[in-house]
Parts: structure tokens; C-alpha cells; sequence
């Protein structure tokens, strides 16, 4: 679940507004390539395709109802480890979370390779990565511990009726 600090240089195909901020979306070749949550100064961009146009459809449509599955074409990446992490997150339901720990177990894995896996989520919302909590609290979010970011995730959790 990345974060981005200096959009500018992004390239994104849509910046769209969200209730929690403003949600970058890359999308080319008829699939996204990568969703990333931006700081709230970010100035918002119109679809500049049919693929960001979909995506973002879809996503105002999950803000309306959390339950909802995406039905979005997903550009395939990452390692088969963070693959198998991802499909663990996305089991997840709305209003559940789940602990490192919990994943590690499942996966047969370190709780610090899933926290790296959900840090390196290109999918966030998608792949609900801030349905993945620490044992001892919230946990971190986008590789991040603190600002903003965290309060996307408290944002997040309540709106699913997980916290």
C-alpha cells in the first residue's frame, strides 16, 4: 500500500477525491498498474482514460458500499511470496482485520515479510491492506507509522465498521 510524496512527477492517469483524501490511479493497456494514496494537498486530475475512468467508478463505488468485491483488470506483479500475501489480505471481509501474526501463521511466514508484503501493495483498497492490523494496535500503513497515512487506516476501518 504505497504512499506518494512528491505526485507531481507521478504520472497519474486520474487523482481522484476520496472521503479520507486525494487517490492516485495509474492505469494503462486496459488494466491498472498501481493505486497510491496521496497527501492531502495533491491537486485532483480528471480520467485521462477509459481504464482510470473505470477504476475510479469502481472505487467511488466502494466508498458507497464496502462489502462490494472490485471488479477491476489488475496488472500482475510482485514476487509469488507477496502474491500469496495479497490473496490472504484480499480474503479479508469488510469489518474483519486480521494480525500480522495471523497472516504469518497462515502463510508459514515472518509477520515482518507480510508487513513488507502489505508495504508493498500496489493495489491499496483494492488489496485491503489496512485490514492488517498488529497484535499489540493499529500497525502501520503505506510504510508508514505515523501522519496522515495512519489516519487513513482509522478512516478506513471505522468506515467498514471494523473499528
Amino acid at each position: 500500500m504505497r504512499a506518494q510524496d512528491t505526485p507531481a512527477d507521478a504520472g497519474f492517469d486520474a487523482v481522484i477525491a476520496l472521503p479520507f483524501g486525494p487517490f492516485g490511479i495509474r492505469a494503462a493497456d486496459a488494466a491498472v498498474g498501481e493505486l497510491v494514496f496521496l497527501p492531502p494537498d495533491t491537486p485532483l486530475q480528471a480520467p485521462a482514460n477509459e481504464t482510470a475512468r473505470i477504476a475510479a467508478e469502481a472505487l467511488h463505488g466502494w466508498i458507497e458500499h464496502p462489502e462490494r468485491p472490485f471488479p477491476l483488470p489488475l496488472r500482475e506483479c510482485g514476487t509469488p511470496f507477496q502474491r500469496r500475501v495479497w490473496g490472504e489480505i484480499s480474503a479479508i471481509p469488510a469489518g474483519r482485520t486480521r494480525t500480522y501474526g495471523e497472516l504469518s501463521t497462515r502463510l508459514g511466514s515472518a509477520a515482518r515479510a507480510v508487513g513488507q508484503a502489505c508495504g508493498a501493495n500496489p493495489y491499496p483498497l483494492v488489496v485491503p491492506c489496512h485490514r492488517v492490523t498488529s497484535a499489540s494496535g493499529l500497525g502501520g500503513f503505506a510504510n508508514a507509522t505515523g501522519g496522515w497515512l495512519l489516519d487513513v487506516k482509522r478512516w478506513l476501518l471505522r468506515h467498514e465498521g471494523a473499528a
